[in-house]
C-alpha cells in the first residue's frame, strides 16, 4: 500500500473524531454502550411497609434501574415497564429474604443482574436505647457497697425512665477502668436484683477499656473475641445469663472485616454506627464500603449477606444534642420513609458523673426527652437481639 498523503489522514482523524462523538451519543441515549443495571432497590436493602405496599401474604416493591434502550427487561419473570433507557416493575416479596434477578435480551446478548433484600415482615415503629463507655456505676456500686443496685443515682435514674415511659436499656461496658478497678471485683450479691430487672435493662460488651482509641480497628479478630469472651463471663457470673445480650456497638465502631463472621458466631445480630462523612472518608462505619456507608448514611439498616449481620445508624448521641435540637433532630427522621421505622437512640455513660471533665448536668433530661418525643410518636422500646431487629419472629 502506498503512503498516506497528510490530508487523507487528516481526513480519516476527523472521520474517527466523528464517530467517537456518534459512539458516545448513542450510549448516552441507552444503545448498545447501555449495560443493566438495578438501581432501587440496594443491594441488602430491609425494606418494611414504608418502602412499598402490603399484599395478602407479602410486600409489593417497585424494581428500577437502566437497560439498552430496546431491549425487554424481566423482572423475577415480570415484564418491566420501559420509558427511555429506564425500567420498573413490581414483585412481591414472600419470603424474609428473596434475590432479585433482571435479564434482558438485546443489542448487548443476554444480561443479567441480582441484587438481594430483606423483608422485615413484622415490622413497627420502634426504638432501642443503647449507652456506651460504662464502667463506672460498676466501679460505683462494688466502691460504695449498696444495699440495692438502684442507691447509684445512674441506674435509678433510668428505672426512673422505665418506670416513666417503659424504655428498655443495654450498657454497654469495659472490662476495665482507668484507676486499676476490673470486672472481677464487682461482687455477685446483687445477681437476683441483675435477673429481676432483666425485662429492661441488659448489659453487653463495648471494648476491653476506654483507651487506647479504636481498639479493634486493627486489633485481629483474635483479639476482639477474647476482649468480648472475657466480659460476658463476668456479666454471666456476677448478673446472670438473663442480664447478658450480644453487643451491638463495639467501641468506636471500627472492626476488621474478618471479624464479623466471628462476632456472629458469638450472637451479634446487629452493629450500630454512625456512618459519617470525616475529612473525606467514612468513619465509625465497621470499615464498610463508601457505597454502603453512604447508603447508611440515610437508611435505617443494611444487611451484611455474608457475614448475617445488619447493620443500623444510630440517629441522635444525646450528649452531643441539647435539649431544644432533640426534636428537631428527630422530627425529619420521621418524615423519611428509610429512617422512619427504627430510632436508634443512644448516649455515653460518663456524661452523668460530675467528676467527668465534660459533665452534662442536663444528661438525663436529654434521655428524658428524646424518650418522650418517641414515644409521644408512638414508637415502641425493644432489644435489636430480640427477633429481627427488636421486631416480632
Amino acid at each position: 500500500m502506498g503512503e498516506v498523503t497528510s490530508t487523507r489522514r487528516r481526513f480519516l482523524q476527523a472521520a474517527a473524531g466523528i464517530g467517537a462523538v456518534i459512539l458516545r451519543g448513542s450510549e448516552a441515549f441507552g444503545q448498545p454502550g447501555t449495560a443493566l443495571k438495578i438501581q432501587e432497590p440496594f443491594h441488602g436493602a430491609v425494606l418494611n411497609r414504608r418502602h412499598g405496599e402490603a399484599v395478602d401474604g407479602g410486600l409489593k416493591i417497585c424494581v428500577s434501574g437502566e437497560a439498552p434502550l430496546q431491549d425487554s427487561v424481566v423482572v423475577n419473570g415480570v415484564p418491566a415497564q420501559r420509558v427511555g433507557t429506564g425500567f420498573r416493575a413490581d414483585i412481591v416479596l414472600r419470603q424474609r429474604e428473596t434475590q432479585i434477578t433482571a435479564v434482558t435480551q438485546g443489542s448487548l446478548g443476554r444480561q443479567d443482574r441480582q441484587v438481594r433484600v430483606v423483608w422485615d415482615e413484622h415490622s413497627q415503629p420502634r426504638y432501642r436505647f443503647s449507652i456506651d463507655d460504662n464502667s463506672f456505676f460498676l466501679r460505683d456500686i462494688a466502691r460504695q457497697r449498696y444495699s440495692s443496685l438502684f442507691d447509684c443515682f445512674y441506674l435509678k435514674g433510668l428505672r426512673d425512665l422505665h418506670s416513666k415511659y417503659g424504655t428498655r436499656f443495654v450498657l454497654n461496658i469495659y472490662y476495665t477502668t482507668e484507676d486499676g478497678f476490673e470486672l472481677p471485683q464487682f461482687p455477685d450479691r446483687y445477681k437476683s436484683e441483675w435477673q429481676d430487672n432483666a425485662d429492661w435493662l441488659r448489659l453487653a460488651f463495648h471494648a476491653h477499656a476506654n483507651l487506647p482509641d479504636r481498639p479493634y480497628q486493627n486489633a485481629s479478630p483474635t483479639q476482639l473475641i477474647a476482649d468480648l469472651d472475657q466480659v460476658a463471663e463476668q456479666i454471666v457470673r456476677f448478673a446472670g445469663e438473663q442480664t447478658y445480650t450480644p453487643p451491638t456497638v463495639i467501641h468506636w465502631g471500627m472492626v476488621q472485616p474478618s471479624a464479623l463472621k466471628p462476632l456472629y458466631e458469638r450472637g451479634v445480630r446487629a452493629l450500630s454506627g454512625y456512618f459519617s462523612r470525616q475529612n473525606s472518608a467514612w468513619d465509625v462505619n465497621y470499615l464498610l464500603d463508601d457505597m454502603r456507608s453512604e447508603y447508611l448514611s440515610r437508611h435505617d439498616a443494611l444487611m451484611d449477606f455474608e457475614s448475617g449481620i445488619v447493620f443500623s445508624r444510630i440517629d441522635i448521641v444525646c450528649n452531643n444534642a441539647p435539649v431544644d435540637r432533640i426534636g428537631p433532630t428527630l422530627e425529619p427522621l420521621a418524615a423519611d420513609p428509610n429512617q422512619a421505622e427504627i430510632m436508634d437512640l443512644f448516649t455515653h455513660e460518663q456524661y452523668f458523673w460530675p467528676f467527668y471533665s465534660n459533665y452534662i448536668p442536663d444528661h438525663f433530661k436529654r434521655l428524658d426527652i428524646a424518650i418522650q418525643w418517641v414515644t409521644e410518636h408512638g414508637y415502641k422500646p425493644v432489644f435489636y437481639h430480640e427477633g429481627f431487629l427488636g421486631g416480632s419472629v
